[in-house]
């Protein structure tokens, strides 16, 4: 389970609840494991099975529900909930179906609107004929989008989430301060992966979920591809982006580092991409919006020519690697204290060959703070 007292969790029913009533829905019906997880505490690496359905239903009256597999039944108990119903699963026949409808029909008064999050970033975890099936059973209740509910309080962090991020944060610091001891030229990529991924452990990770990056001679051409083979070489650029969980919460930044000397033109779009970055860091505070944020970045990277093909400069943090909302120009999301950031501008050097740049930052009354060390203002050279 997740480090948090009950009141956390009652503190996120409340607050569901009140925009609950104002959207007039009578439950809110949950199936992700950050929605599951954001109500219950419920941290477990199971989900990587896609074999059984998980439920959480939120009423408007009394404590949440848990409807799941008897195999998750020891580790929910252990949570704040009270009310754990369990069926054998796989089921072939009724996976959970009518044991979901049966308890939404208990709680929800016939004609009672159930929200669901239905919105960008969002998806159903089960498959869409047990979907129809729960539904069919509940022919006098209404099924419709969630109103935004999950994702408005999910964007504002307690102060108990924003210390978890940040300790996250401080591991991918340390594991980043370690990477001369395993990368320099000759040592091949995918190698370097590898034990990164260890000094995060070493370091305090309970996992790596995410680790991506790139090396070439001056920067690199692809950020999301796994790693090669191929050995670093005297004038290129590595660059590490992970993304390490501690309790249940995540890092998300980068750093990047010279083979040797930097060419002047690396070094140069690299202080292009810390102006940049420092620009948002100056702009974020609360009522600016994503897009200000943006148009921040691109100011400096583009003159305001649009961004890149990456497609934005940066993301909402926290139980997920990427959350709302996205620093692009359509994003008009006022941002509010407790909002957890990236900053993560990139700027191409020539044809096939960028550099990205990435901070962690969280929103206050009065501004902006680092929750990553900020990176030096050269870059650095192994």
């Amino acid at each position: 389970m997740t480090g948090f007292a009950p009141q956390e969790f009652e503190a996120r029913v409340a607050r569901a609840r009140g925009l609950m009533a104002q959207a007039g829905i009578e439950a809110l019906l949950l199936t992700t494991e950050p929605e599951v997880r954001y109500f219950t505490g419920f941290l477990t690496r199971f989900w990587e099975s896609p074999t059984r359905p998980w439920f959480v239903i939120v009423p408007a009256q009394g404590q949440p529900i848990a409807v799941i597999p008897s195999i998750g039944a020891p580790l929910m108990a252990q949570s704040w909930l009270r009310d754990i119903r369990t069926w054998r699963s796989p089921d072939y026949s009724d996976d959970g179906v009518s044991l979901v409808a049966d308890t939404i029909a208990e709680v929800v008064p016939k004609g009672g609107r159930i929200g669901v999050p239905s919105g960008p970033e969002t998806h159903m975890r089960l498959p869409l004929e047990s979907w129809a099936a729960i539904r069919a059973k509940l022919p006098d209740h209404s099924f419709g989008d969630d109103a935004q509910i999950t994702k408005q309080i999910r964007m504002v962090k307690s102060t108990a989430e924003i210390a978890k991020i940040e300790a996250a944060c401080a591991i991918g610091n340390a594991a980043f301060a370690r990477v001369p001891e395993i990368a320099q030229a000759g040592v091949p990529l995918a190698q370097i992966f590898r034990a990164f991924q260890m000094l995060c452990l070493e370091e305090g990770a309970d996992w790596v979920s995410y680790l991506a990056g790139g090396a070439g001679p001056g920067g690199y051409g692809d950020i999301i591809a796994p790693a090669t083979d191929a050995p670093l070489r005297a004038g290129d650029v590595l660059m590490l982006d992970t993304g390490v969980v501690r309790d249940g919460y995540f890092c998300d930044f980068d750093r990047n580092w010279s083979i040797g000397p930097p060419a002047s033109e690396t070094q140069d779009a690299y202080a292009r991409l810390l102006d940049a970055s420092d620009a948002a860091f100056e702009m974020a505070r609360p009522g600016a919006t994503a897009a200000d944020l943006f148009h921040a970045m691109d100011s400096v990277l583009t003159g305001g020519a649009g961004g890149s093909d990456a497609g934005r400069y940066g993301h909402g943090l926290g139980m997920q690697l990427t959350e709302w909302p996205s620093l692009i120009p359509q994003d008009q999301t006022v941002l509010e204290a407790g909002m957890v950031l990236t900053l993560e501008p990139g700027i191409e050097i020539t044809l096939g060959r960028t550099l990205v740049h990435e901070e962690n930052i969280v929103i206050t009354e009065t501004g902006a703070r680092y929750l990553s060390t900020p990176a030096l203002r050269d870059i650095p050279v192994i």
